[in-house]
């Protein structure tokens, strides 16, 4: 496909500790701007999965947004998002491929230069990058990578990279001049009190 473009919020929406509806964060996100939202729902039975992105399926398209699936090409395909985010433990990109066809994207998590080089070669699209902070939105995270890391993926590709750890609204502004394309945000959105002002605010920082 031809070289993807990413709105510089790439808004995660997973509900975390708190009692949100995933599709009211994804409402309050869009209704701040955001135009990328990633469904993450680690712990979803299949069916749940399905049922809230086919949701988030019809809000998007109606506020010209695109939608990202975590982990699953399969419900990605089923309800035409624009896209799959693989981690390092889910099917190769190639599989992904099969099962979402060639107008439908595919994002790969890399932790190092390793992993990095391995989803450029494998074909995806653009490539998610960190932690690069500390964060507490993912059970046995990583160490922080730092903006070193994301410095040196950038050295090698012109691919898009997506900037996820840690990332607050004071922070994002640094991480994209260090040569993120997208900074990622999962607790910084879903905990903020507003969550549609919380996205405002990094959109007008970014």
């Amino acid at each position: 496909m031809s070289r993807l473009r990413l709105p510089p919020l790439y808004a995660i929406v997973d509900p975390l500790d708190t009692d949100r509806a995933p599709t009211a964060l994804a409402a309050a996100y869009l209704a701040g701007g955001a135009r990328l939202l990633q469904l993450r729902l680690k712990d979803a039975p299949a069916p749940t999965l399905y049922t809230t992105a086919l949701a988030l399926r019809a809000v998007t398209r109606a506020m010209g947004a695109l939608l990202v699936v975590n982990d699953r090409p399969d419900v990605a395909a089923a309800v035409d998002a624009d896209g799959v985010h693989l981690g390092q433990d889910d099917v190769p990109v190639a599989v992904a491929r099969v099962v979402l066809g060639p107008d439908r994207f595919v994002g790969v998590s890399t932790h190092d230069l390793d992993e990095a080089r391995a989803a450029l070669d494998a074909g995806a699209d653009y490539l998610g990058v960190g932690p690069i902070y500390d964060t507490t939105s993912k059970a046995a995270a990583l160490p922080a990578r730092g903006l070193p890391l994301l410095r040196a993926v950038r050295a090698l590709t012109d691919r898009p990279l997506v900037a996820i750890g840690g990332i607050d609204r004071d922070t994002a502004p640094a991480v994209r001049a260090a040569g993120a394309d997208a900074v990622a945000m999962i607790g910084a959105l879903a905990r903020a009190a507003d969550p549609t002002a919380a996205v405002r605010d990094v959109i007008a920082r970014l």
